[in-house]
């Protein structure tokens, strides 16, 4: 009889501290949309497809809502901007830009997700997903199947942005991990800004 006993109530000790873990992802995705407004940090990506993987690494910025300058160095430079009306992608060693209305879907990628406070949770349905590595995760599906992604994890170390996962609707599955993230970061309006060098060509999409 103590023995069950026992074993009932470490199983209802292990429930309850395991659906406090969770519900800490939701908490920090919640508290990281309320109280962040400029953002800054690194980031390494990672890229799996059928044929490939592709890692790069770079740094970003936030200033919510809208802005954004997601800048890759390694192993190519290519920087994609969003000045709220426009995103632009620049890719430097083709000497190309490429311009894209940013009213579009929410998951043309992670920069447009996280500087939007409410796009995911208007688009997208959330439940905890679990921890991994210290790091709590939030699970959300899309609430319309012609969605750019199948479903976004985004990952929190306490209250701090830690990782990203996408899979996209061909398949493709993107890893973000982020490093010295900033949520307190002083940004200007003149930093997301961008004119097309001379000599690139810019394209239309």
């Amino acid at each position: 009889m103590m023995k069950t006993w026992k074993t009932l109530f470490a199983a209802a000790l292990f429930t309850a501290f395991a659906a406090q873990a969770q519900a800490g992802a939701i908490d920090a995705l919640k508290k990281f949309n309320d109280d962040a407004d400029g953002i800054s940090g690194s980031f390494t990506q990672t890229v799996r497809s059928k044929k490939k993987t592709q890692i790069s690494s770079g740094s970003f910025k936030i200033l919510r809502p809208g802005l954004f300058r997601w800048e890759y160095t390694k192993p190519y430079q290519q920087t994609i901007v969003g000045d709220g009306k426009t995103i632009w992608l620049y890719d430097i060693e083709l000497k190309q830009v490429t311009k894209s209305d940013q009213n579009q879907a929410i998951g043309d990628s992670p920069a447009a997700i996280l500087s939007n406070k409410t796009a995911l949770d208007a688009s997208y349905s959330l439940k905890e997903d679990g921890s991994k590595n210290g790091v709590d995760y939030v699970l959300a599906t899309p609430k319309k199947n012609n969605a750019g992604y199948q479903f976004i994890r985004i990952g929190f170390k306490g209250d701090t942005l830690a990782a990203m996962e996408l899979k996209d609707s061909f398949g493709n599955q993107t890893s973000i991990s982020f490093g010295g993230v900033n949520t307190n970061a002083h940004l200007s309006r003149g930093a997301f800004t961008f004119t097309p060098p001379k000599g690139v060509d810019v394209l239309s999409q």
